[in-house]
C-alpha cells in the first residue's frame, strides 16, 4: 500500500513548488488526508500549547473522565460499546465570535496561547483552501468566499484527550466518522497514536509526528469540488498504554453559507464531471448531520439533495 503522504510546506518557496503541489492535489484526490511540516507554526509554540494542554486534563479533566465516562464504560461490559467514545473533550468557538472567556478552569497563560494558535490556525487554513484553488483551477480566494456567508466562516477547536483503556476491543477512543466541515488541522501527541483513516477498504494508521500537523477534508469540499475530492472515514483506537492528546480545530463555513458544485468544477457536457452533489445552506446540513455523524455521509448528501428537489 502507498505510504501516508507527509509534505513539508517548505518546498513550496522554489524549485520544489510543482511537485509539492502535485503532492497535496494527489493526497487530496486520494487520500482525503495529509501530514504537514514547515508549516510555518514555530516548534516552541506547538511544545507550550501541548505542554499547558496535558496539565489542564491533568488538573481539570481526569478525575471528571473517571467518574462519568469510564466508569460508566466499563460498568458490566460484554459487548462491544457503540453509544460513547473513550475520550475527554472540551470545545473552543474562535469565529465568528469566541466563547473562549466562558469556558471554566483555563487559567490565564493557557486562554493566552489557545487564542494565539487559532489564529495561526486560521491563517494556515486559509492558506491551504488557497493552494486547493490552485489545484483545482478555481480563482484565488474561491474556497473562503464560499464558506464565508453573511458573518465569515465557523472556526472552532476540539481538545481531546484519550486515557490508557484496558479494554481497547471493546471501546472505541471515538467511532468512524467522515468531518461534516471544510478543512480540519490537527496537532496531535508525538508519542501515543490511535487515529486511522480507512483507505481501499483498510484502516491506515496516521502516523504520530513530532510538530506536524494533520490535515482532513470535511463533507463540504467534496461537495464544493463535486467529488474530485472526498471526505474519508476516520476513527480512533483506543490505548492500552499512554494517554493521547488530540488538538482539532475546524475552518467550516459559516451558517447560513450556501454550499453547492463550483461551476468551474460542473460540466453539463460530460456525464464524468455533471453536478452530482446537491446545493444546501451549510447549517441545515449540520442540523442533519448531529443525528446521523457515526454513519454514512451518501444518505446525509441524498437527503439534501431530496430536500433540494422538493424546496
Amino acid at each position: 500500500m502507498a505510504t501516508f503522504p507527509v509534505i513539508n510546506l517548505e518546498k513550496l518557496n522554489g524549485e520544489g513548488r510543482a511537485a509539492t503541489m502535485a503532492q497535496i492535489n494527489d493526497a487530496c484526490e486520494n487520500w482525503g488526508f495529509f501530514e504537514l511540516l514547515n508549516h510555518g507554526i514555530p516548534h516552541d509554540f506547538l511544545d507550550t500549547v501541548e505542554r499547558l494542554t496535558k496539565e489542564h486534563y491533568k488538573k481539570c479533566m481526569e478525575q471528571r473522565f473517571k467518574e462519568l465516562v469510564a466508569s460508566k464504560a466499563l460498568e458490566g461490559l460484554q459487548a462491544e460499546v457503540t453509544d460513547m467514545d473513550w475520550e475527554s473533550t472540551f470545545f473552543l468557538r474562535h469565529l465568528p465570535e469566541s466563547n473562549m472567556a466562558e469556558i471554566p478552569d483555563l487559567n490565564h497563560e493557557y486562554r493566552k496561547v489557545m487564542k494565539e494558535f487559532a489564529l495561526k490556525l486560521e491563517k494556515l487554513a486559509e492558506e491551504l483552501l488557497d493552494l486547493l484553488c490552485e489545484n483545482l483551477g478555481l480563482d484565488k480566494g474561491y474556497l473562503k468566499n464560499a464558506f464565508h456567508g453573511t458573518r465569515g466562516p465557523t472556526f472552532g477547536t476540539k481538545v481531546s484527550n484519550y486515557p490508557p483503556c484496558p479494554t481497547p476491543d471493546k471501546i472505541k477512543g471515538l467511532r468512524a466518522h467522515t468531518d461534516a466541515g471544510g478543512i480540519i488541522l490537527l496537532f496531535q501527541d508525538a508519542q501515543v497514536s490511535g487515529l486511522q483513516l480507512l483507505k481501499d477498504g483498510e484502516w491506515v494508521d496516521v502516523p504520530p509526528m513530532r510538530h506536524s500537523i494533520v490535515i482532513n477534508l470535511g463533507d463540504q469540499l467534496e461537495v464544493i469540488t463535486n467529488g474530485k475530492y472526498k471526505s474519508v472515514e476516520h476513527r480512533v483506537i483506543a490505548q492500552t498504554n499512554g494517554a493521547r492528546m488530540s488538538i482539532a480545530s475546524f475552518y467550516n463555513p459559516g451558517g447560513d453559507a450556501v454550499i453547492h458544485p463550483a461551476p468551474a468544477l460542473v460540466d453539463k457536457e460530460t456525464e464524468e464531471n455533471k453536478q452530482v452533489y446537491p446545493k444546501f445552506v451549510f447549517e441545515d446540513y449540520m442540523k442533519l448531520y448531529a443525528g446521523l455523524k457515526f454513519q454514512a455521509k451518501e444518505p446525509r448528501f441524498e437527503a439534501m439533495k431530496a430536500r433540494e428537489t422538493t424546496a
